[in-house]
């Protein structure tokens, strides 16, 4: 069983396209294998196992009689309970929806579906998806598979933590300030950010949002490239959704690092790092060093960045929730409460000044991928911490001054508008993942994975499984 639960995802589709591998087979294995080890990780929050047995049954009929399988098919996935799934319980982690069943799948779900991957149910996530460790009201907090006893983050927790722990092949997840980044870091999974409108956000209260994604997530670079070749791709109703044909992504072209030219930012402009994050990152450009990579130290200038995405941030949250936070606004978590706030109490100035540092930060990106291939820095300032604690409030000695703050090292590359993907890189001395980031050029994605997947190939942290 386990040796099928942790199969790469494209190898898992090619040995069910060969009929070497039922569909059957790998979904009882992966139900088998989320019965066991979820009650002790709980990413998995609302289950479709029987669906997905009935499902299975009709994919292997299908193919027995010569249908053509798409790019997912028969493969187990998860989705974020952000996403809608028509007929199926979606909370959003909020008491006010703990009973609500949507009509319609999203566009993640919908392109999933229609690529022949199979449901096993909803994954877990913080309220709203607001903040990067995945706990809330109605389901309770998800732990890290490599120790039970810290977060997985988030707030794509679930599905980080459902991958980690062989429970899916796939699963999809949402960034606005680090949600697919922080997770795949804390779980030792790869999560990619894509550019805005790369993967369609629909049906969606705040269309033109310009912070929050969707994205894959796998445990390889390859797994994440096929996952993101079938959620890329226009769509009638997301205004920024790119057109053109997604499905190249799913092929990555050969990289080698000799005449790289690779910018690093330790600190990406000041802000406070554990030391072990800063340790393993010194370990990844040592790599890249060593694989032939010319590396510098060098960074845009991030003034201005922390402004920009917590006045825009607030304001997504005042647009998405504010009229919900009138309503029933005793049923949210204070944080969640005090985010919509913010974004209602905004002035003009405040909102104007933050598209303007928006504006420049974006420039400041290109202007330096302009000199370097990519830039690399840390993905979250800490390692995961206490499932218990609800957000680390001090970093070495540094106050947090919100809930968020501690996500500046992600949030502050969101603001730049620029695709990026954390891959496992190294473990602390007590056993705990720590993923290093890396910023690409603007929608250049497939350069992007292929510099990731070269990444991945030389070093084994992504290897490592954990011990349940």
């Amino acid at each position: 069983m386990e040796d099928i639960c942790y199969l790469g995802a494209v190898e898992m589709a090619r040995a069910i396209r060969r009929r070497e591998l039922g569909v059957r087979e790998v979904v009882d294995a992966h139900i088998a294998r989320a019965e066991r080890v979820n009650p002790a990780i709980n990413a998995i929050v609302t289950t479709t196992f029987e669906q997905a047995r009935a499902e299975a049954d009709a994919a292997d009929t299908a193919l027995a009689r010569g249908a053509l399988p798409g790019p997912l098919f028969g493969l187990p996935v998860a989705h974020k309970d952000s996403f809608l799934t028509a007929g199926v319980r979606t909370t959003f982690g909020s008491a006010v929806y703990r009973d609500f069943v949507p009509a319609q799948d999203s566009a993640v779900v919908a392109r999933q579906r229609a690529a022949g991957a199979i449901m096993l149910g909803k994954t877990n996530l913080p309220e709203f998806g607001a903040g990067s460790h995945t706990f809330n009201a109605v389901f309770g907090a998800t732990r890290n598979p490599y120790r039970q006893d810290v977060s997985a983050g988030g707030s794509s927790g679930g599905s980080a933590a459902a991958l980690a722990a062989g429970m899916v092949a796939l699963a999809d997840g949402s960034d606005m300030g680090g949600s697919l980044r922080n997770p795949a870091s804390f779980c030792n999974v790869v999560g990619l950010r894509p550019s805005i409108g790369r993967v369609p956000m629909a049906p969606a209260n705040h269309a033109f949002n310009t912070l929050t994604v969707g994205g894959p997530m796998g445990r390889s670079v390859a797994d994440v490239a096929l996952m993101f070749s079938v959620l890329a791709g226009d769509h009638p109703s997301d205004p920024l959704a790119i057109p053109g044909d997604a499905a190249g992504f799913a092929t990555l072209p050969p990289q080698g690092g000799k005449g790289l030219r690779i910018a690093v930012s330790p600190a990406l402009g000041g802000l406070p790092f554990e030391p072990a994050v800063s340790r393993i990152l010194q370990d990844g450009i040592r790599q890249c060093q060593d694989l032939g990579c010319t590396v510098d130290e060098a960074e845009p200038d991030f003034s201005g960045a922390d402004h920009a995405f917590e006045v825009l941030r607030a304001l997504a949250f005042a647009t998405n929730y504010g009229v919900l936070r009138g309503e029933q606004g005793d049923l949210m978590k204070e944080t969640v409460r005090w985010n919509i706030d913010l974004g209602l109490a905004q002035d003009g100035a405040a909102i104007a000044e933050a598209e303007r540092a928006h504006s420049r930060m974006f420039a400041r990106m290109q202007a330096l991928l302009e000199r370097y291939d990519f830039l690399i820095a840390p993905v979250s300032q800490v390692t995961p911490f206490a499932v218990e604690t609800e957000y680390p409030d001090r970093i070495e000695g540094v106050s947090m001054p919100s809930y968020i703050a501690w996500m500046r090292s992600c949030y502050r590359i969101t603001i730049t508008g620029h695709p990026a993907i954390s891959v496992p890189c190294g473990f602390t001395a007590d056993g705990l993942p720590v993923g290093l980031q890396i910023v690409g050029r603007y929608r250049g994605e497939r350069a992007l994975l292929a510099f990731a997947q070269w990444f991945e190939q030389a070093n084994p942290a992504g290897r490592i499984r954990p011990a349940l």
